[in-house]
């Protein structure tokens, strides 16, 4: 293919990440995909390129701006070339292309040339040149390899990180994080407020505290790192007390008081009710959101029955799939069960404590359902084997019981959420052994 302008050879790049990938087409890639990748581009070179900024690139979001000069060259560092300029150069060689060419200087720049006579260059110049080119070559390569051995060499003892809650449970929530990086050997410090790279914030490695919102509650690993490297993690659970309804929305999700969406026995949040607070349902419906993050006992993984009664109530314009989601909230894990119509099923993916079941390579058309009324649903799960039931009908099935470690975690929340919005009838959890 021959590279004949900046699009194309976003294009390539593109290419090459995902060729490094091997995971399926671009084209059906989810959030949790952007997320990822955001994820591995930091893990890589330092820098956070967010979810939204990759699907940009990726032409899932609407974006008329050509991507910046940073974003180019954290994804030509993602595929182990220097920056931008340098994979530019590299493409235009193996395409055979001059790199003036290359830049937008056509056949009638380069035949304005032609045939004249051109200045002989002189050998010092040149020689000056390529000196400093080597010169700069061997100081990148100095600072990267130096830089990479102090990364290697942190001693974890020397760092220290802990937080305090503001509110001992309700939403949003601030906490302070007390931190020690004065032993850092560079000055990328980071605090990141769980998994997800985009809420990594660089601090100051003189200073001794950092102060963070969460705005959505859960179960969370706090981060410190030095570089891409966590030095200090520490479990930080951010309760609701009681059933919390949200529209989610960023940065701020739109909170409800319980008695909002308590309809006739039924969690429910109308859509009179949504579009009082100006959110448009169209083209775009946004997620309805109901946790209720706490302290449930001594319920575990390997020993539980969940069982409840759901429904979409949204069924319009993009919204057509009827998109919903049961997410079991555990000591460091999760469990995500989707739903949606029956003719949307291949875009499902079902989480369970590690494992992700794509329903692009997986038969999960049992959770494809008719949301015209209740669907009752009832997870299983007894020493690492889980069951999943739709009407009472077994839709699925697997083994967990390779991974230990993710066996016995205490539950610490149920979260439903709704595109558009939706209903919720009842919620029972009990042991299987009663």
């Amino acid at each position: 293919m021959v590279i004949d302008s900046e699009e194309k050879l976003i294009e390539s790049c593109k290419n090459l990440i995902e060729a490094e990938l091997a995971w399926r087409r671009s084209e059906d890639w989810t959030n949790q995909d952007f997320e990822e990748l955001s994820e591995k581009i930091f893990d890589k070179t330092t820098i956070t390129l967010s979810a939204t900024t990759l699907k940009r690139i990726w032409g899932k979001v609407k974006y008329d701006s050509a991507p910046t000069q940073t974003t180019l060259n954290t994804l030509a560092q993602f595929i182990d070339f220097e920056h931008w300029r340098a994979f530019r150069q590299d493409q235009f060689s193996k395409n055979g292309k001059s790199f003036l060419t290359e830049n937008g200087y056509g056949s009638k720049e380069m035949n304005r040339t032609r045939g004249k006579k051109t200045p002989k260059k002189s050998s010092i110049k040149t020689y000056w040149i390529l000196g400093s080119f080597v010169l700069i070559s061997i100081m990148i390569a100095f600072f990267f390899v130096n830089s990479k051995r102090k990364t290697t060499d942190l001693v974890l003892s020397d760092y220290k990180f802990d937080s305090k809650k503001i509110l001992s449970s309700g939403l949003p929530n601030s906490v302070i994080f007390d931190y020690d990086a004065s032993a850092a050997p560079f000055d990328s410090v980071f605090i990141q407020q769980s998994w997800d790279s985009t809420l990594r914030k660089q601090i100051p490695k003189k200073h001794k505290q950092h102060t963070s919102i969460y705005y959505y509650p859960g179960f969370f690993k706090a981060k410190l790192l030095i570089g891409k490297q966590i030095v200090k993690e520490h479990d930080l659970f951010i309760p609701t007390g009681d059933w919390l309804p949200m529209i989610e929305q960023k940065p701020v999700p739109i909170y409800f008081k319980k008695e909002e969406a308590i309809i006739n026995g039924q969690l429910s949040l109308p859509i009179s009710k949504i579009k009082s607070q100006n959110i448009d349902l169209q083209p775009v419906a946004p997620y309805v959101k109901y946790s209720n993050v706490r302290d449930f006992g001594d319920l575990t993984t390997d020993n539980f029955i969940f069982e409840t009664s759901l429904k979409n109530d949204y069924r319009e314009g993009s919204s057509i799939c009827q998109n919903s989601e049961i997410i079991l909230l555990w000591e460091g894990s999760a469990i995500n069960i989707p739903f949606s119509a029956k003719g949307c099923i291949s875009e499902n993916n079902l989480y369970f404590l590690g494992k992700r079941i794509s329903g692009k390579e997986h038969d999960l058309s049992g959770f494809g359902v008719d949301f015209s009324d209740f669907v009752h649903f009832r997870c299983e799960v007894l020493a690492g084997r889980a069951k999943f039931f739709i009407n009472n009908h077994l839709v699925y099935q697997l083994d967990n019981k390779d991974q230990k470690e993710q066996q016995s975690l205490k539950i610490v929340g149920i979260v439903y959420r709704f595109k558009g919005t939706g209903s919720v009838e009842s919620v029972k959890l009990s042991k299987v052994d009663g």
